[in-house]
């Protein structure tokens, strides 16, 4: 066997297991592990812990802007913070909006994505279910884009329910997740409404006009109109263990539902946001994070497994200048500013240092929520999330001892701060290999624009429907237009 490169020594982490061995690596692949033998080039990585590279399955990179603009993160210098930070493959989103078709929507998204320092795939956002937009699906899934993402709330996203349904049907006739943000869009608005007349407007009210109770009701109702379709599903950003049981009462029925959950509602809470002056908007995003004492019950449903993906959904905006959350003025009220919040780096080092080094999770599970989890529910397995014979060599080299203290400049993103400043982490990455190139070394990113690789998603188990029907009627089986 002609070998490459070997990474002798190193603790190797899987989802499945913990061992010491070496890993051989050739082509782009990881092609041995154990007694690797010879080879052309040797690493040592004794004493450091070998994962998969991160899979972020939910973050906003190049996300393409009404009029074809451009946001605050790019493929380029959001993939850049990615490699500093341990994850090497990211699904971000093709966007939709009025005064563009999804066509050429999806086909700026694939220009802009060629600069992508990390692997990469992209979700479809529908915020117009009309039949156009359904007929445009199945040429995307062909195009190898296998999840649709919906909004249940925001002004210039959310679906009624009726629109929903739409999309689940056209997902299930094509073999697609569907990815799911849930909060009551007419109760938010109610609840903001109620707040402004009273003159609340700071950015602490952020999370009083979107309380737990909007979020458990429209993830319900997610659910049961999935059940009702047969449809797949994963619920994004699950703030607290109330949102959780939902997800777990579904699991025990046997339905295809996953949760995800986001470093910000593990470190953050709303007291963030109850900060002087303008200062909250840094912590401000969608579902708001909850009080200190709703992170335990959050812990114990990532335990249980019922929460058993944690992404980053990194939304970035900048504090002031271009694409800002001062765009309407730093005393505009809580409506008016941008919510969201940058992650992509941070992402892997706050799970490792909460969860690992805290004694939360073992490092199989670490593994699992990072990238072996998120690779499966989005057809990137076996290729990606795991450190096995045959798969891509992504790894990552940590030292499980260091500790840092993060600050934005060490993030290496494009965006002016982050809501982990000053934030001490016990582990962090030494090391980054994409598909076997060494392409970060001590904070250092050597990868080119270019390096990173679209990655086509075809069939796979999870977006198949369990064909359990209301009935045995099939309600997805003609789509728009058809006799």
């Amino acid at each position: 066997m002609d070998v490459e490169l070997a990474l002798r020594g190193g603790i190797i982490a899987n989802a499945d297991g913990v061992l010491t061995a070496d890993v051989g690596i050739a082509g782009g692949k990881i092609v041995a592990i154990g007694d690797v033998g010879e080879a052309r080039r040797s690493i040592d990585v004794s004493g450091l812990v070998l994962t998969p590279g991160g899979v972020d399955t939910h973050c906003h990179l190049d996300q393409v802007e009404p009029g074809m603009g451009y946001g605050a993160e790019s493929l380029e210098t959001g993939g850049r913070s990615a490699l500093a930070g341990g994850t090497t493959t990211a699904v971000s989103f093709i966007a939709q909006f009025e005064g563009a078709s999804i066509e050429d929507i999806f086909a700026e998204t694939m220009r802009r994505a060629e600069r992508s320092l990390i692997d990469y795939s992209f979700h479809q956002i529908i915020t117009n279910a009309d039949d156009a937009t359904i007929g445009a699906i199945p040429d995307l899934v062909r195009e190898g884009v296998r999840s649709l993402k919906v909004f249940l709330t925001y002004d210039d996203a959310h679906l009624s329910d009726r629109e929903f349904l739409r999309v689940l049907a056209a997902a299930r006739r094509e073999g697609a997740m569907v990815c799911v943000h849930c909060e009551n869009y007419d109760g938010i608005g109610w609840m903001t409404e109620q707040l402004l007349a009273q003159g609340m407007t700071a950015p602490k009210y952020h999370a009083w006009s979107r309380p737990k109770v909007l979020e458990r009701e429209a993830t319900y109702r997610a659910i049961a109109l999935a059940e009702l379709v047969d449809q797949p599903i994963q619920v994004f950003h699950v703030s607290c263990a109330e949102v959780a049981e939902e997800i777990g009462r579904a699991q025990s029925r046997g339905l295809k539902v996953w949760g995800e959950t986001c470093p910000q509602y593990l470190v953050l809470s709303e007291d963030d946001m109850d900060r002087p002056g303008f200062e909250g908007a840094k912590y401000m995003c969608s579902p708001a994070p909850r009080r200190q004492e709703d992170t335990a019950g959050l812990w114990e449903m990532i335990g249980r497994g019922t929460i058993d993906v944690i992404s980053s959904d990194h939304s970035a905006f900048n504090m002031t200048g271009v694409f800002s959350k001062d765009r309407h003025g730093t005393d505009a009220s809580f409506d008016k500013i941008p919510n969201g919040v940058p992650g992509v780096g941070s992402r892997m080092p706050i799970v490792f240092s909460e969860g690992v080094s805290k004694g939360r999770i073992s490092l199989e599970q670490f593994v699992a929520l990072t990238a072996a989890n998120p690779a499966k529910l989005y057809g990137l397995w076996p290729a990606k999330g795991q450190i096995a014979v045959g798969a891509d060599a992504d790894i990552v080299a940590w030292d499980p001892d260091r500790r840092v203290t993060i600050t934005n400049d060490l993030l290496q993103h494009a965006v002016d701060y982050t809501p982990y400043e000053g934030m001490e982490v016990v582990g962090w990455p030494q090391m980054t290999w994409l598909r076997g190139a060494l392409v970060m070394r001590d904070g250092v990113v050597s990868a080119e624009p270019g390096a990173g690789q679209f990655l086509a998603r075809g069939p796979y188990e999870k977006a198949t429907p369990r064909n359990v029907l209301a009935n045995d009627f099939n309600p997805s089986c003609i789509a728009p237009g058809q006799p």
